[in-house]
């Protein structure tokens, strides 16, 4: 049992999302930066879709009612246990009453805080994520307040050691998103499809979970035309007619109409997750098999991670 101390109702628990769903008008919702969610608990030995606290206002303060370990990923925050640091991308040991917080991020926006065992919050629709526009999953379908308190799981007896990991996608460039062009891409004209590519975008400060809106250059397309709503997913970049692109994200909406000009491949979904407010971003168009390929590499980082702490469990 974990019990919260410090925090803010955009702070959720989140697992690997809800897919499957999206034809009934369910969101996929889950952890905006899943690569850190999967290597969380990898660290623990957990399974892949055990169930996670994602932070995202700070600072962030727990209390283990327990001996458990944890894992932190994600964002490169301040992290202390009972006031000693602990380095980023790392697991560690607690013992009952001992205090975990995070502190805002010196780089990157979300944190991940696994437990071996996983959050035992009730399954809904074959998920544990929070849908906080449905008001299910996760904590009674909302974010953590102060004062909750959450079971965590069964989990197998581990020796108590600590170690971490880097993985290779955090050495790539965060301001750079590969897209691959969407269904409306060459209904934009071209100065604005050099501006798409050749200009920064800047995060705006309408930004959460549904999706970022982005500010920059006007996207001008060379027909106007009304679209019936389609569907959409995580990393689609539409264009309202205010012709500031937004990016829908993991709480995102199953449809829309808006034009779609491109959209971030899987494996780049995590920079958003870590882009705060203020953020530049850029866009750089690749093909679909280097998509695929950037996305096996991640996964296979991942498969290489769980077997190194496998082998330094032992």
């Amino acid at each position: 049992m974990i019990e919260i101390l410090s925090t803010g109702l955009p702070n959720t628990v989140q697992d690997e999302g809800r897919p499957g769903y999206l034809d009934a008008g369910v969101s996929l919702c889950g952890a905006m930066d899943r690569p850190a969610l999967l290597a969380a608990n990898a660290l623990l030995n957990n399974k892949p879709s055990s169930a996670v606290i994602e932070v995202a206002l700070f600072p962030f303060r727990l209390r283990f009612q327990a001996e458990m370990s944890f894992a932190v990923t994600g964002a490169v925050a301040p992290a202390t246990l009972d006031g000693v640091p602990l380095p980023p991308w790392w697991t560690g040991h607690a013992k009952a009453g001992q205090e975990l917080r995070i502190d805002p991020p010196a780089r990157g926006a979300r944190v991940v805080v696994a437990f071996a065992g996983g959050i035992d919050v009730p399954l809904v629709l074959g998920s544990r994520a929070t849908d906080a526009k449905g008001g299910f999953g996760g904590l009674n379908g909302r974010g953590l307040k102060r004062g909750d308190r959450l079971a965590v799981g069964d989990a197998p007896a581990m020796r108590a050691r600590e170690f971490g990991t880097v993985p290779d996608w955090l050495h790539e460039d965060w301001q750079v998103l590969r897209v691959l062009p969407a269904a409306e891409f060459d209904a934009f004209d071209a100065d604005s499809l050099d501006r798409f590519f050749g200009e920064e975008w800047t995060v705006s400060a309408d930004a959460n979970r549904q999706g970022y809106r982005l500010d920059g250059g006007r996207l001008v397309r060379t027909t106007p035309r009304e679209l019936f709503s389609h569907g959409i997913v995580p990393g689609t970049v539409q264009v309202p007619a205010s012709g500031m692109p937004i990016i829908q994200l993991a709480d995102a909406n199953t449809c829309g109409g808006y034009p779609k000009i491109a959209t971030v491949i899987e494996a780049d979904l995590w920079k958003l997750a870590q882009a705060p407010v203020g953020a530049k971003l850029r866009f750089q168009e690749v093909t679909r098999a280097e998509g695929i390929a950037a996305l096996r590499a991640q996964r296979d980082g991942l498969v290489r991670l769980r077997e190194a702490v496998t082998l330094a469990r032992r």
